[in-house]
């Protein structure tokens, strides 16, 4: 298997809540817009998590790559309808703008299920695997069981798991021959987003807001201190996290960001799916309130949720992992396997800084010096809290 995502470098429709449907299915697949190619489309069904449709971060990044861009087609009013090429075009990251061409929508009927609890995740895809979804998505770690559930009950199935390997009963990944699985190295992307903290902070007070504390996340925090101690050790020192222990309460999200602001941190950075939304709107209202302070988003670029408000996102580029299995489902070419995608396979990345700040073009030019020395294997980034002390990287 090979993701080319440094090519082209890498969507249905039957949107439903686990027993609650978005749109009513119908038997077949849509009728195609006038003048588009009557190729029999092929369903790839899309399970995600609690965090749910709208999120502006995770779960619409795996959205996006389905529906968008292997489809064709954006989900408005409760039903989908067609995009047009300059929609998809606009919804491309900078490094994919010039293969823009090539993003054309694929023979793709997608199926989204969106999951209000855990105990929805088998029956959902389950329910996809019946309703002949020729390929099933899990997206994100939570589903991890789950997928390993449904792929083996369904060995003719094919699945895709984004943001986790199998794992068997005690937790040790596994793999099966029916699995593409997806992973990111997370931490090399916020260690970027941690140095741009430490340049634009001026009370040398930053925070990160995480959701759930589990492995996946740490490497968020790891890598954002990792970047902040590169740039602003005394930042470094001072810095401070908190986890929600959610993904989909917006209050708790903004209530921890309103105690970091309180305590001076004017930069914070963000992996907490829908929670995340809660702390930038509490970047936004202390803005409103004459506070210059800034909101880092994630796994997608969240500048329109708070253009004034957000410095940047950290980028992972799930959407491109679904749109390339897509089209491989649809080149004849699916196979399972493993993906890790770090910042060299443009896996992670930095949004586009559109706000304005003193120093800027100084401060960007350190972290694009930074981006290529982790690209070239020069700065290791570390992923765990154990190997952050000992981490040490010359500033640029």
């Amino acid at each position: 298997m090979m993701l080319r995502l440094h090519v082209l470098a890498l969507t249905a429709l039957l949107c439903a809540c686990s027993k609650q449907k978005e749109e009513a299915p119908p038997s077949g697949a849509q009728t195609p817009a006038a003048g588009r190619t009557e190729k029999k489309a092929l369903p790839v069904g899309l399970v995600i998590d609690v965090g749910g449709r709208g999120d502006h971060s995770f779960n619409d990044a795996a959205l996006r790559g389905l529906e968008l861009w292997a489809a064709g087609k954006r989900y408005e009013g409760g039903k989908y309808v067609d995009a047009t090429p300059d929609e998809v075009r606009q919804s491309l990251p900078p490094h994919l703008t010039s293969d823009a061409a090539s993003f054309k929508s694929l023979a793709i009927q997608p199926i989204v299920l969106q999951s209000k609890a855990q105990e929805d995740y088998v029956p959902n895809l389950q329910l996809l695997v019946d309703q002949g979804a020729r390929l099933t998505v899990g997206n994100g770690y939570m589903l991890a069981n789950a997928v390993r559930t449904s792929a083996q009950e369904n060995p003719k199935a094919q699945f895709l798991l984004i943001d986790s390997q199998v794992l068997d009963a005690q937790g040790k990944p596994m793999k099966l021959p029916n699995v593409r699985t997806v992973l990111f190295k997370e931490q090399e992307g916020s260690f970027l987003v941690g140095a741009l903290a430490g340049l634009v902070t001026k009370t040398n007070k930053v925070g990160f807001v995480g959701g759930i504390e589990v492995p996946l996340i740490q490497r968020f925090e790891v890598g954002y201190r990792a970047g902040v101690k590169t740039t602003n050790a005394q930042a470094s020192q001072a810095l401070m996290s908190v986890y929600t222990g959610s993904f989909n309460n917006m209050a708790a999200g903004k209530q921890v960001a309103q105690d970091l602001i309180s305590k001076g941190a004017d930069v914070l950075f963000h992996a907490a799916g829908a929670d995340g939304i809660g702390v930038i709107q509490a970047v936004k209202e202390a803005r409103a309130a004459g506070k210059s302070v800034y909101a880092i988003g994630v796994d997608s670029d969240q500048a329109h949720v708070a253009p004034d408000a957000i410095l940047t996102s950290m980028m992972k580029y799930s959407d491109l992992a679904v749109y390339q299995a897509a089209k491989d489902l649809v080149d004849g070419t699916f196979s399972a396997g493993e993906q890790v995608l770090g910042l060299k396979e443009n896996g992670v990345g930095m949004a586009q800084v559109r706000v304005d700040f003193p120093g800027k073009a100084e401060a960007l030019q350190k972290v694009e010096a930074l981006r290529q020395r982790i690209i070239s294997g020069t700065i290791q980034v570390p992923a765990v809290p154990a190997d952050l002390a000992s981490f040490q990287a010359a500033a640029p």
